[in-house]
């Protein structure tokens, strides 16, 4: 039986790090933003039926996400009409990766996971987590990132205090061997349990 561990956390908390700490030590890791690249990537599933509501945003048979961004910034309902699209086929996708793993454990690393109300479709939740200092640290570290941007960001996520609140495991990550720690000890706990069930 495999079991399924929902990854989320804020910007900036060392998401993907963290998840490739769970592939490192032998679990199947499903990332959200790679599966959506896929979907807009030439003859992409997701191109022929944006390009259906947003003809400009299809570009060489691809999604240029330049356009999506004029697009949802021009029009109120662009975001819900993209949403509509997307998430059904990134469900799909991810459906499809849990029902060919062959791990014990696969790890959805999903950035809106609370926020999209999606927490009930996994067996646990965990999230990263690291000091507001860090955080703001990692983030304006990244190229052409702005303090505004980064406010922008945190403004439609969930705080990171609601995220460990509602989270089954919480993964500390001001440092990799923390973290690494952390990872650790939750795949002891989950396999123990699954030798239990």
């Amino acid at each position: 039986m495999t079991f399924v561990l929902g990854l989320t956390g804020s910007n900036g908390m060392g998401k993907s790090t963290t998840a490739q700490v769970f592939a490192d030590l032998g679990a199947a890791v499903w990332d959200a933003d790679a599966a959506v690249h896929r979907l807009y990537a030439q003859n992409g599933p997701a191109v022929a039926p944006i390009g259906a509501i947003c003809p400009a945003a299809v570009v060489d048979g691809a999604i240029a996400r330049d356009a999506l961004k004029t697009w949802i910034a021009a029009d109120d309902s662009a975001l819900s009409q993209l949403e509509a699209i997307v998430h059904p086929l990134v469900a799909a996708d991810r459906a499809r990766f849990i029902a060919e793993a062959t791990a014990d454990l696969v790890v959805c690393d999903i950035p809106l996971l609370f926020e999209t109300k999606a927490q009930e479709q996994f067996d646990a939740v965990a999230v990263v987590s690291a000091p507001p200092k860090v955080q703001k640290h990692r983030v304006l570290a990244r190229p052409g990132m702005t303090a505004e941007m980064f406010a922008k960001i945190l403004s439609r996520q969930m705080p990171d205090a609601d995220k460990r609140a509602r989270a089954d495991y919480v993964i500390p990550t001001r440092t990799l061997e923390g973290a690494r720690h952390a990872v650790q000890d939750i795949l002891t706990a989950i396999r123990a349990g699954q030798a239990d069930a």
